[in-house]
């Protein structure tokens, strides 16, 4: 079966690329490359295009038989988000729409979507269940909000099943090696560390007032390939039913950017310089997953839930590829 997969060059979707290939299943990547590494498709078609290119995404329909879509494809800068919210609503939600719009045309029902614990905001319990209020507290987080809106619309109108998986902090690398992270410029904390272990670069604290036990940002890390299995076995779950589903995708475990900072110390054996900032507009000071859900109903479990693990994977590659993807 061929599946789209929407923004497949990036850093999550690489991962889930590769899944998809271990498990047998056909991914079809298509992705502007503004971002994302020709490289890390791995042995998968790519289709370099945009999602505003509905000629272009159309013959991909066409052209692979697409019987399915995982969608990535996203600007995903909480602070640019901040400073020009349109671009992510042209992107985030124009483009995204047109996307199940080619899908509606080529009767193609079945959607996984990246989603976003940014669509809660300042959570008012922790850990944040599904069943919390979406309060986004920056444009990102609300672009992910609407276009699940948009899927949840859709369903109700019978025209595709969905399941949305709203995760947390993205961290790690391939444990076999082959991908990992890299962004340009970095934005993610782990990477941060690991570049200031390797380089000696201050990395900056933003924020250390925060209502938390040292003052700064507690956040629940999950390894990147179990967030690949995860959109795995949501395909898979994915039926002609009325299948729908809101899940969060997290270890339940929160730490704070100290803590971050000092496992990265622990893992690399370095000491890592740090240089406190003023907080960034939008930013929450405790987001922590509650993802009994998806155990339950997909039995989905984290094979790499320690922060230690994570960072390794991480570090390894980072030594390896001192050039990123190449």
């Amino acid at each position: 079966m061929a599946i789209l997969i929407t923004g497949g060059a990036g850093y999550i979707g690489s991962h889930t690329v590769k899944e998809l290939l271990r498990h047998g299943h056909e991914p079809v990547v298509y992705d502007n490359l503004q971002t994302g590494h020709r490289k890390a498709v791995m042995n998968a078609p790519l289709i370099e295009g945009d999602l505003s290119d509905l000629e272009r995404l159309e013959k991909t329909f066409r052209s692979f038989s697409i019987k399915a879509v995982i969608h990535f494809a996203a600007d995903s800068l909480v602070g640019e988000s901040m400073e020009n919210p349109l671009k992510y609503f042209a992107n985030n939600v124009k483009n995204s729409i047109q996307l199940l719009e080619a899908m509606v045309r080529f009767n193609v029902k079945k959607i996984v979507f990246s989603s976003s614990a940014a669509v809660y905001g300042e959570p008012k319990e922790v850990p944040i269940t599904e069943e919390h209020p979406c309060r986004p507290t920056n444009p990102y987080g609300e672009t992910k909000w609407i276009f699940e809106k948009a899927l949840e619309a859709l369903h109700r109108s019978g025209k595709i099943d969905f399941i949305s998986l709203r995760y947390f902090n993205a961290a790690g690398a391939d444990p076999e090696g082959e991908l990992g992270e890299d962004h340009a410029p970095e934005t993610h904390l782990v990477p941060i560390c690991i570049n200031s272990a390797l380089d000696g670069r201050p990395v900056p604290i933003f924020g250390t007032n925060y209502d938390t036990p040292d003052g700064t940002c507690i956040r629940d890390y999950i390894h990147v390939t179990d967030l690949a299995l995860a959109h795995l076995l949501a395909l898979e779950n994915l039926g002609h039913d009325g299948t729908a589903g809101v899940y969060n995708l997290g270890n339940g475990s929160g730490y704070s950017v100290k803590q971050v900072v000092g496992t990265v110390e622990r893992v690399t054996g370095i000491k890592i310089a740090t240089v406190e900032s003023p907080p960034r507009p939008g930013d929450p000071a405790r987001l922590v997953a509650g993802s009994a859900r998806i155990r339950k109903a997909l039995g989905w479990t984290p094979n790499y839930p320690e922060i230690e693990r994570i960072v390794e994977t991480a570090y390894r590659w980072h030594l390896n590829h001192p050039t990123g993807m190449g």
